[in-house]
């Protein structure tokens, strides 16, 4: 939902699945294959293996990573680069162990540690639906990776480490719909990967699992039932608008995920983002922490900013105005444990999602033209403290620090 090797998002799509050619589907299979089309919505994996201007599924996304730069592979028909003559046993493998049909192994930017519990039916479905796509010629480009991550034959040591497979299995205890959610959160909308915190080997830090995690110089937010900067006071129905339409009375997606809510979420059923919505708010939240206190000189100076800069958008009082800008009183994102996502929209400005539930999405301008480090810096401490919010300040040297990151990608790409 809301990339390190482990990750996406959020962004990570269907990232480094490596397959030969498919050929077309067979007339007679439209069922598996539309229900095929559903689970490639549900696991996202146009948002990465689509290359800007490329064609759908064609490949050669850069995926950056703290180790490299990814670029993901072609799984459209194509009989010479793309995904053609993988048979069913050799496609689940790669699903589901992470392995290729010459025995290669992906990097987990392809996300099997998560595929990995998709149901041996689902899996063939996703198969089936993606013989169907016109086939596009279109090799993949080599990766960036320093040694010894260069050498594929370090990912039998990770997967050691870090990877179990397996496919999903219902808890008895729990509902239908719970179990449901569960399996579409924690198998092919693949959410840890963005969501959870990564360790120095890219692996997710399993005691820190959905509290938010850095992604791509944006903050993919906590997940869980915390009230202050999760999902606590957000109710079942808060959650299914917000992934339906990239918006709801509480905030707005940006950044990767206004990508995940137009290419997946948006298109997934109702019933299915229910059973999602009733899993995340059984997720526990961690002990509370409390921020440290925001200085007076600087709430002064962003008050000042705010209202000359934000308020006619946003209102005086933080409210925002419905189904237009997003309220920031109380809103969870503005309170993330880090301050990436605030600062990245004043500084940059950004588009929601857009699609046939909200077809005329207001974008957020940019203010890092006319707005020092300092005066931005001002601005997201008084929001992220004003109106009963509370979170850590924000200082100029984390501006400055996100500016520069943000400048560098662009510049490489």
């Amino acid at each position: 939902m809301l990339l390190t090797l482990a990750a996406s998002g959020a962004l990570i799509g269907a990232g480094m699945l490596v397959f030969g050619p498919l050929a077309h589907g067979q007339i007679g299979d439209f069922s598996r294959q539309e229900r095929g089309r559903e689970l490639v919505a549900a696991g996202d994996c146009v948002a990465c293996h689509t290359a800007p201007d490329g064609k759908p599924f064609a490949g050669n996304r850069p995926i950056g990573t703290p180790f490299g730069t990814i670029y993901s592979a072609n799984i459209t028909p194509d009989a010479e680069t793309g995904i053609g003559a993988w048979n069913e046993e050799q496609f689940y493998r790669a699903m589901h162990e992470g392995v290729a049909s010459d025995g290669r192994r992906l990097y987990p930017a392809f996300p099997y540690p998560w595929f990995t519990k998709a149901t041996r039916g689902d899996v063939d479905d996703i198969r089936a639906y993606l013989r169907t796509l016109e086939p596009v010629r279109s090799a993949q480009r080599p990766n960036e990776f320093t040694w010894p991550l260069n050498h594929r034959i370090a990912m039998a040591g990770w997967n050691r480490l870090f990877f179990t497979p397996g496919e999903f299995k219902p808890d008895k205890n729990q509902s239908a719909d719970w179990n449901r959610g569960a399996y579409l959160v924690e198998g092919l909308g693949h959410c840890g990967a963005c969501h959870t915190p990564k360790d120095v080997f890219g692996a997710d830090k399993t005691s820190q699992r959905y509290q938010g995690s850095e992604i791509q110089n944006w903050f993919a937010p906590n997940l869980t039932s915390d009230k202050r900067t999760g999902l606590g006071t957000w109710s079942d129905q808060d959650i299914v608008a917000f992934l339906k339409a990239g918006h709801n009375n509480r905030t707005t997606a940006y950044g990767p995920m206004a990508e995940v809510v137009k290419d997946s979420t948006s298109k997934m059923s109702d019933a299915d983002l229910k059973a999602i919505a009733i899993y995340l708010k059984s997720l526990p939240a961690a002990p509370a922490e409390e921020p440290s206190a925001a200085q007076g000189t600087a709430m002064s100076a962003g008050k000042s900013i705010y209202g000359d800069q934000c308020s006619a958008c946003h209102q005086l009082g933080g409210d925002g105005v419905k189904n237009m800008f997003p309220s920031l009183k109380g809103s969870a994102a503005v309170q993330s444990r880090q301050p990436l996502s605030v600062v990245r929209l004043i500084l940059n400005g950004g588009h929601p999602a857009s699609g046939p539930a909200i077809p005329n999405a207001l974008s957020m301008p940019s203010f890092g033209w006319k707005l020092s480090d300092d005066q931005v810096a001002a601005v997201a401490t008084y929001i992220r403290n004003a109106w009963g919010n509370q979170a850590e300040p924000v200082s100029a040297g984390d501006v400055k620090a996100l500016r520069d990151s943000v400048q560098a990608v662009n510049s490489a790409y």
